[in-house]
Order: C-alpha cells, then sequence, then structure tokens
C-alpha cells in the first residue's frame, strides 16, 4: 500500500513538473502569433479580435520580403534548415525544385544581397487603418495620434527565376498609386489560390514561442507560389519607397496550439 502510495505521489509531482515546464516554454497572455501551417486549421489561443477591413479600405503602409517562406502549405513544404544561429529557415516552394537550367542561370551582380535563381522568398504587403504615408519599415504603419491600427497583411510566397517571362514585382510596387483615397500596391497576385484568413502577429526573427509578438495582424495568405523574375526583384531593391535593398529573416514556424487562432 505504501508503495502503491508513493507511485502515485511521484506520479502526480511528474505530471505536474511536466505541466509547468511545458507552461514556461511558450509566452503566456499573448495573443495568436504568425507564421503558421495554413493546412492546420486548429488553434486554442483565447485572445480574439476581429479581422481588419480589407485591404482596399487600408492604407498600404510597407512592402517588404523575407527569405524563405515563413508560413507552411501544400505548396511550399520544403523545409530550408535550421537557418542561422538557431533561427529557422523557413519553407522553399516545391516548384523551385522543378526548374530549367535557363530559369537557374545567375544573372551578372549581387541582387538584393544575395538572392539568387531557386530562391523562394515570402512578400508581405503591410496595410493600416491609420492615415499614413507608404515608407520605411513597420513604424511607417502608425503614428503618434493612431498608436494602436488595425493592420492586415497581403501575402504571397515567390520562387525567383531568371526568366522575362515570369511576373514582373515591379507590377506588384507602390510607386505612388491611390485608389478611393487609399494608398494601394498597383495590382496584388492573382491565380495562386483563394487567400486563408486569420488573426495572429507580426513576424520575424526577433520573436519566437518564448518571445511573442505584441502586435495583432489579419493576415490573407496566399496559398500558392508563383514565378517571379529576378531580374524585376534587382530593380526594386535598387530603388522603392520602403528603402528595402535585401530580404529579412524568418521567424520559426509557430505549431503550439496555445499560441494560434482557429482559421474558420
Amino acid at each position: 500500500m505504501i508503495n502503491k502510495c508513493l507511485t502515485v505521489l511521484f506520479i502526480s509531482f511528474f505530471s505536474l513538473a511536466s505541466l509547468a515546464e511545458s507552461s514556461s516554454t511558450i509566452c503566456e497572455n499573448y495573443g495568436p502569433q504568425t507564421p503558421r501551417d495554413l493546412d492546420n486549421t486548429s488553434g486554442i489561443n483565447k485572445l480574439n479580435f476581429s479581422l481588419a477591413p480589407p485591404s482596399s479600405e487600408m492604407n498600404l503602409c510597407n512592402i517588404h520580403f523575407h527569405k524563405h517562406a515563413e508560413h507552411k502549405a501544400k505548396d511550399f513544404a520544403i523545409y530550408a534548415g535550421e537557418g542561422k544561429e538557431g533561427i529557422g529557415g523557413g519553407y522553399k516552394c516545391n516548384i523551385s525544385e522543378q526548374l530549367s537550367e535557363k530559369e537557374l542561370q545567375k544573372p551578372s551582380g549581387d541582387i538584393c544581397n544575395g538572392i539568387e535563381p531557386g530562391d523562394t522568398i515570402e512578400f508581405h504587403w503591410v496595410h493600416s487603418s491609420c492615415p499614413v504615408t507608404p515608407g520605411s519599415g513597420l513604424g511607417s504603419c502608425l503614428t503618434e495620434n493612431c498608436a494602436n491600427p488595425d493592420l492586415r497583411v497581403e501575402t504571397q510566397v515567390f520562387t525567383v527565376v531568371n526568366d522575362p517571362k515570369a511576373l514582373d514585382f515591379n507590377n506588384f510596387d507602390y510607386d505612388g498609386n491611390i485608389v478611393d483615397g487609399y494608398h494601394q500596391a498597383k495590382a496584388l497576385p492573382t491565380n495562386t489560390g483563394e487567400p486563408v484568413e486569420y488573426t495572429g502577429s507580426t513576424t520575424g526573427p526577433g520573436y519566437d514561442d518564448q518571445k511573442c509578438s505584441p502586435l495583432q495582424v489579419s493576415w490573407s495568405v496566399r496559398p500558392q507560389c508563383a514565378k517571379v523574375d529576378i531580374n524585376s526583384l534587382a530593380k526594386w531593391c535598387e530603388n522603392n519607397a520602403f528603402e528595402e535593398v535585401k530580404a529579412h529573416g524568418v521567424r520559426k514556424l509557430v505549431t503550439d496550439p496555445r499560441l494560434l487562432s482557429e482559421i474558420e
């Protein structure tokens, strides 16, 4: 009987210790986080907030891109490795392993500080409910009098190719375009699937499961890859309103359901 009681006490203690350890592995009292696997719709984060308005009813405030896809989906599911200094390397488009020699031919010169044909990149068009003008960094998405805006990020994952027949990224740039009083990109990618909408956060290598992003973001992520011409990327990195000259790092995929919202 004594041995049985000791066993029960040991199991109870072990269970409590495991629960405490599990709780300490994530940041607590934060809203749902990003990036995530788009094909996994489950999530139990209890901090709910409404989706932001459509991007057409908000001001474009920033455009930037990440080396490799931060998100994961059926079309970009090839793990890119651990990355550097513990920062996950994200995911690559499946089609990146099916490119021709011509598409993989390296152009002369350095493109966007190290982008090469065959790379996967994830572009973010960030939109704000604040009365802002597009500019450098996420600080351009808020003002002193509008410090807590609704944010929406339109997202497209690209495979970079050396092919003038591929998409020209400059068609998706800003260039002072204003529609119905809102700053807007000249166009957003189409024909890459219905965007998956969900509530999450900002991304980037500065955040992980222990250090969460406090900002609330509505995401619209297209689930299919598209090919973009590397020569058009070169022109964009050389001159854009956002002072973007290179790819940003990625945040490791968020998988803990306590840090994810439910995709409806």
